[in-house]
């Protein structure tokens, strides 16, 4: 019998369902000679710090880096019955192959091996590596298994990408958390991306708009638009100038221009669309399209391929064929196959097409947002198939009182790829010659501001992403930019959950803006923790890790040196404080140094990060008289530096007593003494 684990359940019921598995069992699929079973994602993930040693269970600056020397693995409380049934199917006698039907990519492989290896498995193992999950190229991966060392690159590289997040997570996590009193969540992605958000609202604070004007000629069919002036009164006086004069033609330069067909979707090419057309989120994209793929509606989803491989230049004709009938409309003449097909650009995957199965699909019964996504794909095969967009672009210049005007028109020629885009063509201009006179039939100033940069959109952000530390990494370099399209959506999706990070709407644009302690958290946080070119160095080296270039050690000791200098060097800012407001009722001032002091679950607190001063709930001088020390002696203690106190305990005789508690600060500690003089009885009791 052979074993086949596959990512998802849904995912195994259509692999068993083409190799003949079809009778139940306790959490597989059985027949044909194959079990079929399944994880539930990631069954088991790397362990807490606590794991290692019971006094990572506190966050203390003293106890970092936390650098594991032999890595653990914890499966999650509610997924232990499905790891059982798999660690009891891989060790059965009669299973002597295992196959890896996980997600083809860098995650799959991770989820696969880390159950494999805590199975104790030393079986054959085979790599199921496919690219739809039609019943065809299920039947097709069946046939060409891979073997399964081919992907030990693969898993290591996956192995690193987790351990490092955990390293940066934890270490960077805890320093900046303790030091600056409130939990910053920092991450090997994330904060770079933040850096990003926080970088361009910077830019656009600091932009100071300047205004401009022009000076506009309507002549009949179209409009001459004069250079920007600086100083209105100039314009004013053109504008007097051309007033109920005619304007001569100058030079008519027409040139004939054409516009490739866009190349097919990858992951973030259909995330940065389906955001700027649809309003979708990048991990909404996500999830419809991997709904689709499991339909078998749709390839691949994470893929960072643009093309399909030169074998399926044959099938493009038929899926052209299913994209028409999903969007209702003609398919293009010529149809040129070959310009999507390039298999030197392919990598694991081919880029995002509709299957043949979506022909034959009711699209109009699947939920809007897949409905919308297919249809998307669907269109761009159609575009990236079809002939160039071609047209003449015409641009002349006018002369009017001595003063140069110009004006611009487009005719298209072809409509080519641009037919299947409901884009509003440019008016052309009217036959114009050189020298002609045009009457014009009004002037006008026209006022406008310089624009500062734009807020970031899911759109924008995730190719600055996909671009990001681009221009400074060699040009053969594999792997740039920050995360990559598997994970960019759940990185924008923590920026969000952690609140460093809002989603505000304007209009039908939906903007991310960071918030006030994500603005905090970058302006504390060190260059190397911020740096996209770092960031997607690493990223770099990772593929190098999977290719065998760059050994899985070398780059886990980057990581951990980074992370043992930041832990040694790092001082926190002075005066952060005011980045970090805890937002907590004031009780006092500090008699320390004048900062506030308020209340937290085990005292009273200075928020000065520089300060040591508090005064502890449990102390044993208030529990050996019996007395609690509440909010209002606090803020007594802090503002008189006494307070009276009634029904005081005395150990010694057992009975109460009244007395007046005097806060006495060393500077280093906190001391109480009682006073039992009679000039304190002055003052009111509490």
């Amino acid at each position: 019998m052979k074993l086949v684990i596959s990512e998802k359940p849904s995912v195994a019921q259509s692999i068993a369902a083409v190799i003949g598995a079809k009778q139940r069992g306790g959490g597989y699929l059985e027949g044909g000679g194959y079990l079929v079973s399944w994880c539930l994602g990631h069954l088991a993930e790397l362990a807490e710090a606590d794991t290692y040693d019971k006094k990572y269970a506190k966050w203390r600056r003293e106890d970092l880096p936390i650098l594991p020397e032999s890595w653990r693995f914890t499966v999650g409380k509610d997924k232990w019955k499905q790891f059982d049934i798999l660690r009891t199917l891989i060790r059965r006698d009669d299973i002597s192959e295992v196959i890896n039907a996980c997600d083809a990519g860098r995650e799959g492989e991770l989820i696969f091996r880390t159950v494999y290896c805590m199975a104790g498995c030393t079986k054959p193992m085979k790599r199921l590596w496919i690219s739809s999950m039609e019943d065809e190229a299920i039947r097709q991966g069946f046939a060409d298994l891979k073997p399964g060392r081919d992907y030990d690159g693969l898993h290591q590289s996956a192995l690193c990408r987790s351990k490092a997040d955990w390293l940066v997570g934890i270490n960077a996590t805890r320093l900046f958390s303790v030091l600056y009193h409130r939990t910053l969540n920092v991450g090997r992605v994330m904060s770079p991306t933040l850096a990003l958000i926080v970088q361009r609202e910077a830019e656009i604070f600091a932009f100071h708009p300047e205004p401009f004007y022009t000076v506009n000629l309507a002549c009949g069919g179209f409009t001459a638009t004069g250079d920007k002036l600086k100083a209105k009164p100039e314009a004013e006086a053109i504008a007097a100038a051309c007033k109920d004069r005619a304007a001569t033609v100058g030079a008519v330069e027409r040139k004939e221009k054409s516009e490739k067909p866009p190349a097919l979707y990858d992951l973030t090419t259909l995330q940065r669309d389906a955001n700027r057309l649809l309003g979708y989120t990048a991990q909404q994209t996500l999830d419809y399209l991997q709904s689709l793929y499991e339909k078998k509606l749709c390839t691949y989803p994470r893929t960072d391929s643009r093309f399909l491989t030169n074998d399926m230049e044959g099938t493009v004709p038929a899926l052209t064929s299913v994209a028409t009938a999903i969007c209702g409309t003609d398919a293009p003449e010529p149809l040129n196959a070959g310009q999507v097909c390039d298999s030197a650009k392919v990598s694991d995957h081919h880029a995002v097409v509709p299957t043949s199965a979506a022909g034959k699909a009711d699209v109009s019964a699947l939920p809007a947002g897949e409905r919308e996504i297919l249809r998307l794909v669907s269109r761009q095969l159609l575009c990236a198939v079809s002939e160039p967009h071609r047209y003449a672009e015409t641009a002349v210049t006018l002369d009017c009182a001595r003063h140069g005007f110009a004006a611009k028109g487009k005719t298209v020629l072809v409509p080519g790829w641009k037919a299947y885009l409901q884009e509003q063509a440019d008016k052309p201009l009217p036959e114009l010659e050189e020298g002609r006179n045009i009457s014009v039939t009004a002037v006008s100033v026209k006022e406008g501001k310089t624009s500062p940069p734009k807020h970031y959109t899911e759109d924008t952000l995730l190719s600055a992403m996909e671009t990001a530390g681009a221009k400074d990494m060699p040009e053969d370099t594999e792997r740039k930019g920050l995360g990559t399209p598997a994970t960019r959506a759940a990185i924008l999706e923590k920026l969000v959950t952690t609140g460093f990070v809002e989603r505000k709407k304007a209009k039908k644009t939906v903007s991310l803006i960071p918030s006030q302690v994500g603005v905090s958290l970058v302006t504390v946080l060190p260059e190397q923790l911020q740096s996209p070119l770092l960031t997607a160095e690493w990223e770099n080296r990772l593929k190098q890790v999977e290719r065998g270039e760059l050994e899985p050690d070398a780059f886990m000791d980057g990581i951990a040196g980074m992370l043992r200098e930041l832990v040694r060097t790092y001082a926190p800012l002075k005066g952060a404080e005011v980045l970090f407001p805890s937002g907590r009722e004031v009780v006092g001032k500090c008699p320390r140094c004048g900062g506030d002091v308020t209340e937290s679950k085990k005292g009273f607190f200075c928020e000065n990060s520089d300060c040591r001063f508090g005064l502890w709930k449990d102390n044993k001088f208030f529990a050996s008289k019996k007395k609690t020390l509440t909010k209002a002696v606090a803020a007594a203690l802090l503002k008189d530096g006494r307070v009276r106190l009634t029904g005081c305990y005395s150990e010694k005789t057992g009975k109460t007593y009244d007395a007046t508690v005097i806060l006495e600060d060393t500077g280093e500690r906190v001391n109480f003494r009682l006073d039992f003089g009679k000039e304190m009885k002055k003052l009111g009791e509490l």
